[in-house]
């Protein structure tokens, strides 16, 4: 039987199990189970919904852009974006790999979250903003550079869900195991 945790990835967290010389913390600080591996990653600076399985098959079909499994971020984002920003990022934003695939893309109240150590650097002029966004493709660094490129770059990024799967209930460093 296949296993899936799904663990709340705190922020500075390499997303591997060994640290390969870094003095960073692994998802072995975290997850003691044998024989699990990510279902597609996470930067260290970004925090939130990580799959784990033991599964090659679900871990292709989780992380696997063609399978087109909706990944949804809560993102701070530097200034106020107007419609057109929104707009933009709804069709698909040229990046320098292509363009992106359209995205779901709404402003939303700022989220319930934990405290992120070390926090979000606060500029007193410079107003911030959250945005929901959902994408279905999974290129490197891709919601930070969709924000950049629509003059909003990205202060902090909180991956919610996988598909059907969100963080709901699961503190940082927490993670639980789910029924497949």
């Amino acid at each position: 039987m296949s296993r899936l945790i799904l663990l709340n990835k705190p922020y500075g967290v390499l997303c591997q199990f060994s640290a390969d010389g870094s003095d960073k913390p692994t998802l072995a600080n975290y997850v003691n189970v044998a024989e699990v591996y990510p279902a597609g990653r996470l930067d260290t600076d970004s925090e939130g919904l990580l799959l784990l399985t033991d599964d090659g098959r679900l871990q292709a079909r989780i992380a696997d852009p063609k399978f087109k499994l909706p990944k949804t971020y809560l993102v701070q984002v530097e200034g106020e974006p107007d419609a057109a920003a929104l707009e933009a990022l709804r069709r698909g934003v040229q990046l320098k790999d292509g363009l992106t695939r359209p995205a779901e893309a709404e402003l939303v109240a700022p989220p319930a979250l934990w405290p992120r150590n070390p926090p979000v650097r606060f500029r007193k002029t410079v107003p911030d903003t959250w945005i929901r966004l959902t994408i279905r493709e999974g290129r490197n660094r891709q919601v930070r550079r969709m924000t950049a490129a629509v003059g909003h770059p990205t202060l902090r990024l909180v991956r919610w869900s996988v598909g059907d799967w969100t963080l709901e209930g699961l503190a940082p460093g927490e993670w639980r195991e789910v029924d497949l």
